[in-house]
């Protein structure tokens, strides 16, 4: 059963690592297209007027992409609570395209420890 759930946590960890991934490419590439605009204009001479609707939809497009990437860090933390209740919080779950170290542990204060010990702060002695 544990090698089970880990399987299909490796899934949902592999979709979601995608799909970060794929939001960070496209903020990426939207802000290099959102700023390539003004400086491609003044390089022709062209009037400001030029190109400022499209610089304002891209813009906007930024910031849809800001709002899902939010929303997929606020879908992370939230799987990162579920790995806990389904009793693979010792798992780490990694990008393997990453390279990267784990991510951090996205426990808040607002959201209850299944199976965890609150911290304390001790004074020196």
């Amino acid at each position: 059963m544990l090698k089970q759930r880990r399987m299909i946590a490796e899934q949902v960890a592999s979709a979601l690592f995608e799909a970060e991934a794929a939001i960070d490419a496209a903020l990426a590439k939207t802000a290099a297209l959102t700023g390539v605009m003004p400086s491609l204009r003044k390089q022709v001479g062209a009037s400001a007027l030029i190109g400022q609707d499209a610089v304002e939809h891209a813009s906007q497009a930024i910031m849809a992409l800001a709002d899902a990437r939010r929303a997929i860090v606020e879908t992370h933390k939230e799987l990162s609570i579920v790995q806990t209740q389904i009793g693979l919080g010792a798992v780490t779950m990694v990008d393997p395209g990453s390279g990267d170290k784990p991510p951090p542990s996205f426990a808040s204060d607002e959201q209850p420890q299944i199976g965890r010990r609150a911290l304390r702060a001790v004074r020196a002695a």
